[in-house]
């Protein structure tokens, strides 16, 4: 069996300091939730991929604990730390915090659970990916969390069941699974490309826009297509407390994410219960704005959170004026 690898993607820029809101958190408006949800505080997003800089300024307060199920450290589970950048990266749009000198996540209060499952050279074996999702299932932190989201940026050409079997376990415990489609895109919606475990009809699969809101030429198109996030240029955290620019599904994944982290604690707030995987999947959808291409290549269309506000605030309007 092949190995699973980090989705391709590209590094476009690395900076010694940021200080600028990133343009991915913007486009969602992740905003328009944060008075509502407490940034997300009280959500647990497992990042599975290749560890993170634990001690990053961004980053360090919202780490909640780890595990290392590579060779990497010569196997020290307790070894989490990311010596690739793309973990890190990733770990940053979910939940980094604004310290006046960086950067800022969708769900800045939300806490993260690392699960290195690749090595530094961005490759790994299909059943440290299998281990890793059923410790998020299992896992409780110190006051007893529970991880409500997966973030996977990873993928790989083959389906192995026992893969499908536990993200099938981790769905029906109540847990949204959030995978890349992948970057083998050529262009055209109507050629379709698989990586797995992103084309599992359980997971939420995310493809790739620009700032223009237009359909990358990398991304992948096929029959699962959930949803479309910001995916080119995103800036984040990376390794030795730096900053970078990547570009990729991989960086479209973590504002699905982090949007499940708003989302999660919103509605469940809302009608005072605990919510399954598939209503939290119905929620986010409602949250989705539609762009123009087939579903194929786009989903439901682009994830934008104040979406429902501005709908009641339009169905109200509408309402008062016809009274």
């Amino acid at each position: 069996m092949n190995k699973i690898k980090l989705i391709p993607y590209r590094t476009e820029q690395i900076l010694q300091e940021a200080q600028e809101f990133p343009t991915g958190v913007k486009m969602i408006e992740a905003q328009s939730l944060w008075d509502r949800t407490s940034q997300g505080k009280g959500s647990v997003v497992a990042v599975i991929d290749t560890g993170c800089q634990k001690d990053h300024p961004d980053l360090e307060n919202r780490i909640l604990g780890g595990y290392n199920f590579t060779d990497d450290y010569e196997g020290d589970e307790t070894n989490y730390d990311d010596n690739n950048g793309h973990g890190t990266h990733v770990a940053g749009t979910i939940a980094a915090i604004d310290n006046e000198l960086g950067v800022i996540g969708v769900a800045p209060q939300a806490n993260l659970l690392i699960l290195k499952v690749l090595s530094g050279e961005g490759s790994g074996q299909y059943d440290w990916i299998i281990n890793a999702i059923d410790y998020a299932i299992n896992w409780k932190g110190p006051q007893g969390e529970r991880v409500r989201v997966i973030s996977m940026s990873l993928g790989g050409p083959e389906d192995a069941e026992e893969m499908h079997q536990v993200v099938k376990k981790a769905v029906n415990q109540g847990i949204s699974v959030v995978c890349a489609a992948g970057n083998e895109g050529d262009g055209r919606e109507n050629t379709y490309e698989y990586a797995y475990p992103g084309c599992y009809n359980e997971v939420i699969q995310v493809g790739a826009i620009d700032t223009q809101r237009e359909i990358t030429d990398f991304t992948n198109t096929n029959d699962e297509i959930d949803l479309v996030a910001p995916g080119v240029n995103v800036l984040s955290t990376y390794i030795e407390g730096k900053y970078a620019r990547l570009s990729g599904t991989s960086m479209a994944t973590p504002h699905v994410s982090g949007g499940l982290a708003l989302i999660i604690p919103l509605v469940e707030a809302q009608f005072q219960r605990s919510m399954s995987e598939p209503e939290i999947f119905s929620q986010l959808i409602k949250r989705t704005l539609p762009l123009g291409y087939s579903k194929s290549a786009e989903g439901n269309g682009l994830l934008m959170l104040s979406l429902t506000d501005k709908l009641e605030e339009l169905f109200s309007t509408y309402t008062t004026a016809i009274k």
